[in-house]
């Protein structure tokens, strides 16, 4: 059954519960602090909440190494907890999709403990193990987190398992058909539950090359990349069009694969009318900051707005080719945050730039997502010191950047600039010590450039970024603009390097947005009879016939009705 596609006006936002709200104050946020929340969501104008990881477990990378799929983690409350957040959601007319990692499982999942204690049992083939009779590990290639994608049992000398993440979370083995369908009970038990859905996570990994052979290192570890044998291999679709049959046609959920690594060639597959997902996130822009997304201890890189523009719009480009639709995303878990990203100068690291990076996206073709904090103009921390990052990910850039005899003030710089703990510090409800988030001391510390950047301050201040993320989502539910926001084509405009400009287009209708991303003032000219409905700037100069100022940072979105 094709989707309806009933899910192309949702606007979706997602929480990371561990730092969201604290309700019992033990420093870990709740699934009861996002029920406490659902009103300001609500007002905010999100109608899905995209629920990160509330499973159990052991939280080596967490939540996304799950030890019970069928239970939620004590420090996030009780299954209780999470049918009433579900419940009071639907009141409200709001929906719940939660993460889906299918991937791997937690090494203390009862899968892999029954895996290693019995080697006989039907767990061992639930996951990839290999036995190596020279003692060597079976083949050269990097986990995605660094070392080896190869861990030695402890019970059993010379027998490894598979892991493309950290040793912690071992790989499902999906060309068993066992393993596959537990693994749809699970999602059908979900469904049934009352979800509307799920983001799939590192969905692009499923299939690897059986061959398990050996390839040129790509690194002075002697390492080769796991996703050059591990990522969109051969196989994967066939995978992809069972676990769509046998799951979320039966429902009509929503789906949002995260895809990396998706070539442009198979964008039907993965969205089209039939495709296996109803979305992806398209990553192609969203390391544009870094030389290399798997080795960013390695430096930043020199990217300009034209790079940024150029990527956007074959991303777009790609999208309208499937007839399929995308996440539009400029944050999530595992970025640092925007304004800080891609905004190199500290001057203009403010609000009316984190205003200009949310029209810069909000109308692209699409669903835009927002992520917890986003909708403040949240900016990155400063760390001193290494010992004071939790994600597992930047303590290992870390090392390998030391290792490669860098500079330590250098490496940890990058660490702070890239850090997933940058998007993961506790949301900031108010100006106290602790943000409104809890009474007592946080799981991570609080962010150290948060003046006035809270929900309290914010919600006073009609200019502020909060209200301006209001006035997006009041206009994408405007009918007088719904249709041409939804359905409308988008064209790439012609515009200075510095300015990013398109338009959305149905018969009667034209939506023009014109986003100025540079440090100069930059001129616009443009034709036609257009109303200016939104811009980002208190002090914007008022247009010309047919020509505009944008001074830097500007953002301006015009409307043409019966064109």
């Amino acid at each position: 059954m094709a989707s309806t596609r009933w899910w192309k006006n949702e606007v979706v936002y997602q929480v990371y519960p561990r730092s969201f709200q604290d309700t019992n104050n033990d420093g870990i946020g709740d699934l009861n602090g996002i029920t406490a929340h659902l009103d300001y969501l609500k007002n905010l104008g999100v109608t899905t909440i995209w629920v990160s990881p509330v499973y159990k477990s052991p939280m080596v990378d967490m939540g996304y190494d799950i030890s019970d799929y069928q239970a939620i983690d004590p420090q996030f409350g009780t299954m209780a907890d999470f049918d009433h957040l579900l419940a009071e959601a639907k009141k409200r007319g709001m929906k719940i999709i939660m993460d889906l990692v299918v991937n791997h499982t937690s090494d203390q999942h009862d899968w892999f403990q029954q895996a290693l204690a019995d080697p006989q049992s039907k767990y061992r083939d639930y996951y990839i193990f290999k036995h190596s009779d020279d003692g060597q590990v079976p083949n050269n290639w990097r986990s995605i987190f660094g070392g080896s994608t190869w861990t030695e049992v402890p019970s059993e000398p010379g027998t490894y398992y598979f892991h493309t993440f950290a040793p912690q979370q071992p790989d499902l083995n999906w060309e068993n058909p066992v393993l596959r369908e537990e693994i749809y009970t699970m999602i059908n038990w979900w469904l049934a539950k009352g979800i509307s859905g799920f983001r799939i996570d590192a969905i692009t990994h499923l299939k690897k090359d059986l061959d398990w052979a050996s390839i040129e290192p790509d690194g002075e570890d002697g390492l080769a990349n796991v996703v050059k044998k591990g990522q969109n291999r051969p196989g994967l679709g066939a995978f992809l069009t069972e676990l769509k049959a046998k799951t979320f046609d039966k429902y009509n959920a929503m789906t949002v694969g995260e895809a990396y690594g998706v070539p442009a060639t198979d964008m039907p597959n993965f969205i089209g009318p039939d495709g296996y997902f109803s979305m992806i996130f398209d990553f192609s822009y969203f390391n544009i900051e870094v030389n290399n997304v798997d080795e960013w201890y390695r430096g930043r890189s020199n990217w300009q707005v034209k790079d940024l523009k150029q990527l956007l719009f074959e991303s777009q480009r790609s999208i309208k080719t499937a007839d399929g639709w995308t996440a539009n995303v400029i944050e999530n878990h595992d970025q640092s945050r925007a304004v800080s990203k891609w905004i190199k100068n500290p001057q203009y690291q403010t609000p009316l730039a984190a205003k200009a990076l949310a029209t810069m996206y909000y109308f692209l073709r699409g669903i835009p997502f927002i992520y917890q904090g986003q909708e403040l103009g949240a900016k990155n921390f400063k760390r001193t010191n290494i010992n004071q990052f939790n994600d597992l990910s930047s303590v290992n850039n870390y090392k390998m950047g030391l290792k490669l005899g860098m500079d330590p003030e250098q490496v940890l710089d990058l660490v702070n600039f890239k850090s997933r703990d940058n998007a993961r510090v506790p949301m900031q409800w108010t100006g106290d010590q602790f943000g409104g988030f809890s009474d007592h001391e946080p799981w991570l510390a609080m962010g150290n450039d948060r003046e006035a950047i809270n929900v309290m301050d914010e919600s006073k201040d009609e200019n502020s970024v909060l209200n301006y993320y209001r006035k997006l989502n009041q206009m994408r539910q405007n009918e007088r603009y719904q249709d041409v926001i939804v359905n409308g084509e988008l064209e790439q405009l012609k515009t200075p390097d510095n300015v990013v400009g398109y338009q959305r287009l149905t018969d009667d209708q034209e939506l023009v947005v014109f986003v100025n991303l540079g440090e100069e003032t930059e001129t616009i000219n443009y034709t036609g009879n257009y109303e200016l409905v939104l811009t980002n700037s208190r002090e914007f100069i008022s247009m010309k016939p047919e020509q505009l100022e944008l001074r830097p940072y500007e953002a301006v979105v015009l409307f043409n009705q019966g064109k």
